[in-house]
């Protein structure tokens, strides 16, 4: 019997199963995992560990029998719930009503009110509860401009004023969630029930409310997540009043050489709670069934002349309220002022004053920001595809972890990066480098999501017809894949980027002097008095914020943004 002779160079069977399995994309889903496992699973298991470490250096329960049991830490979870679901109720009452107006009714100037809610969400808490400190604090404009008329009113000061900021900057989660599902909900239903004689206001609570419960909820959950993850404005205005990410940060800096294993323990609380509040909305969700076919969207309807009116000045009364915050600072930036106090006119000293004292802060802002961005993208691009195309268990596994940045406080992040990363095998705390990462790790999974949703729209046949014309995978995806990807993806990644440059939690915990941002230099100056150079700086996040925003409005066309 003669023997069959392989040709010359021909790969056996197990080598065309190793090249097939060691790819490119194989490499890619193992640097994921080597990421995934250095910058966000091992400084969550430091942090867990580290809470477990009594004062002696002992393992123990105590730090958690403290927080149960003593009314000093308990009370502040407490005290995140009520402002955070007092919060989440106002913004409820506020953006619902307006994505209603916005969406069924010809109200005019339509696109500048969705600009200015857009604007007010992407500008950071902080900023709002600074501009409302100038507005109405202790001896704020408004304050004073309403005492001088014989009427006493309380100052924003206080868990009230934490409540009404929150509601006043989260509320356009509700506003574009509620509306994209009123953009998309059946008709018929709406009128099956007008024609059984229903009321308006009883179809709207049992038929149009219940068929957007879940996207109303998911709004209600970013809002909730959101206050309860914030520390800027309750710092600001809490005067007192703890929450949770102030506990956790003053246990772990502090005066008097902190307590970094109580810190752990408040922030593994923090991430307990945080996650039991998501689960419990996706358990609520899942208990009925809200499909429909859709094949019916409303149309807008048109109104007369005072009607029309009436509604867009109703529609524009929350959209100048929460924009008011930026407009504050803007002008208060170029107030003519001696030394921290405000004389009548208008002058550039608070401006020559930045560049003059903080000009490094300006440099790291963007620096970074421009460093994370990059990463994010391409990072972003390449995990995206694996999740889509390359669909597995180990892919499955990589989506679920990617994604606990998105529910962790920025508090948290910083706390538990500096107990990782303070000594060997990798020390980063104190240099630029733990800045980047962190913000890589926090906001990837915006820019994540925004590449999933293009590539989905992609058809594989392209990438099939470049490979099958002998185009490697990594080839083919940089040439064909990448480039069809790319509007969409940068439509999302400035998003990430104008949270990347106003965030202030995570940088406030692992920052030091030389590699402080601008977000932390207006949190410093605001503490000291400063108003005018806290503004002058609030001021560049503002317009740069907005510049991003019309380029991304740009880039994502008809399509809108997707936050």
């Amino acid at each position: 019997m003669q023997a069959k002779l392989k040709p010359v160079g021909s790969p056996t069977v197990r080598q065309r199963l190793l090249l097939r399995r060691w790819d490119f994309w194989t490499f890619v889903t193992v640097c994921v995992y080597i990421f995934m496992l250095v910058f966000i699973v091992y400084p969550l298991v430091s942090l867990l560990l580290n809470s477990f470490i009594g004062k002696d250096g002992s393992i123990t329960l105590q730090n958690y029998l403290d927080f149960f049991q003593l009314k000093y830490y308990h009370q502040a979870l407490l005290n995140s719930f009520l402002v955070s679901a007092l919060a989440t109720v106002l913004a409820i009452l506020i953006g619902t009503p307006l994505a209603y107006i916005a969406t069924r009714y010809d109200i005019k100037c339509k696109g500048l009110m969705q600009m200015m809610v857009i604007m007010s969400l992407l500008s950071p808490p902080f900023i709002g509860a600074y501009s409302w400190i100038l507005l109405m604090g202790n001896n704020g404009f408004v304050t004073r401009f309403i005492r001088e008329l014989g009427i006493d009113i309380p100052s924003i000061y206080g868990w009230h004023g934490i409540v009404i900021v929150f509601a006043l900057q989260f509320y356009p989660h509700i506003f574009l969630y509620v509306s994209g599902a009123l953009k998309t909900i059946d008709t018929s239903l709406e009128e099956a029930s007008e024609s059984l004689g229903m009321t308006a206001w009883n179809r709207l609570r049992t038929v149009t409310l219940p068929l957007i419960f879940p996207t109303l909820s998911a709004g209600a959950l970013m809002v909730f997540m959101a206050s309860f993850a914030d520390f800027g404005t309750p710092m600001l205005l809490g005067q007192g009043y703890k929450v949770l990410p102030i506990l956790a940060y003053e246990q772990f800096i502090s005066e008097m050489g902190g307590n970094p294993a109580m810190a752990s323990t408040l922030s593994v609380v923090m991430i307990f709670f945080s996650t039991a509040v998501l689960f419990g909305q996706r358990y609520f969700v899942s208990r009925k069934n809200y499909s429909m076919t859709g094949m019916r969207t409303p149309t807008v309807k048109k109104l007369k002349r005072m009607p029309k009116v009436l509604l867009t000045v109703l529609a524009f009364i929350p959209a100048c309220i929460s924009i008011l915050p930026q407009l504050t600072v803007l002008v208060t930036s170029f107030l003519a002022k001696k030394g921290p106090v405000f004389h009548s006119g208008f002058s550039l000293d608070s401006y020559k004053e930045v560049f003059f004292r903080v000009p490094k802060a300006i440099m790291n802002t963007y620096s970074y920001s421009v460093l994370s961005i990059i990463v994010m993208v391409i990072a972003g691009m390449l995990i995206a595809y694996i999740l889509v195309r390359r669909r597995s268990k180990f892919t499955a596994f990589i989506d679920g972890i990617i994604m606990i940045p998105y529910i962790m406080p920025g508090t948290v992040l910083g706390i538990s990066m500096i107990i990782a990363f303070n000594k060997p095998p990798i020390v980063l705390t104190g240099t630029w480098i733990i800045l980047v990462i962190a913000y890589v790790v926090r906001k990837i999974p915006y820019t994540i999501r925004s590449s999933t949703a293009v590539l989905h729209q992609l058809d594989r046949s392209v990438e099939e017809a470049s490979i099958s014309l002998g185009v490697p995978p990594m080839n083919t995806f940089f040439k064909t894949t990448g480039r069809l990807m790319a509007p969409g993806v940068i439509s999302g990644a400035i998003l990430s980027w104008i949270t990347t440059i106003n965030e202030l939690s995570s940088t406030l915990v692992l920052y030091y002097g030389a590699t402080a941002t601008i977000s932390v230099t207006i949190y410093s100056e605001v503490f000291t008095s400063n108003y005018g150079t806290g503004a002058a700086l609030a001021s560049i996040l503002t317009v740069t914020t907005f510049i991003s925003l019309l380029i991304a409005n740009k880039l994502s066309g008809s399509k809108g943004l997707s936050l």
